[in-house]
């Protein structure tokens, strides 16, 4: 009775062994480990560009444009019909000009970094 208690334990131990076993290969071989560094590195890095569009672009954008509010709040208004559509241009060419500054930013670091390269291999 004793051996049959043993190898039913033995077999309910195995399937959890197996899958700690496959998890720890899935991570190995999938690059999860690599994945998590780079959300968390790449985390920071959008932080840091954001940072800095806002200590630099935003001020130079608003000696060009004018106030960065004044600009996000730039509308127009068209009747037809009896019927008013406000059209909110000011936000979206706001939301442009920071997402061409985050590009060229991103852009410029990877360059200088040689970030492009990394994943080649050597031939």
């Amino acid at each position: 009775m004793a051996k049959a208690n043993k190898s039913v334990k033995d077999a309910e131990k195995k399937p959890r062994i197996n899958h700690v076993s496959g998890f720890t290969t899935f991570i190995r071989e999938q690059g999860v480990v690599g994945l998590a560094v780079g959300l968390a590195i790449g985390t920071a890095a959008g932080d840091t560009v954001k940072q800095l569009v806002s200590a630099f672009i935003d001020p130079i954008v608003q000696l060009i444009i004018g106030s960065q509010e004044g600009l996000k709040k730039a509308s127009f208004s068209v009747d037809v019909f009896g019927r008013t559509a406000d059209f909110q241009w000011g936000a979206f060419v706001s939301s442009l000009i920071t997402l061409i500054a985050v590009a060229l930013v991103i852009y410029f670091i990877v360059k200088i970094m040689k970030l492009d390269r990394m994943d080649k291999k050597k031939g």
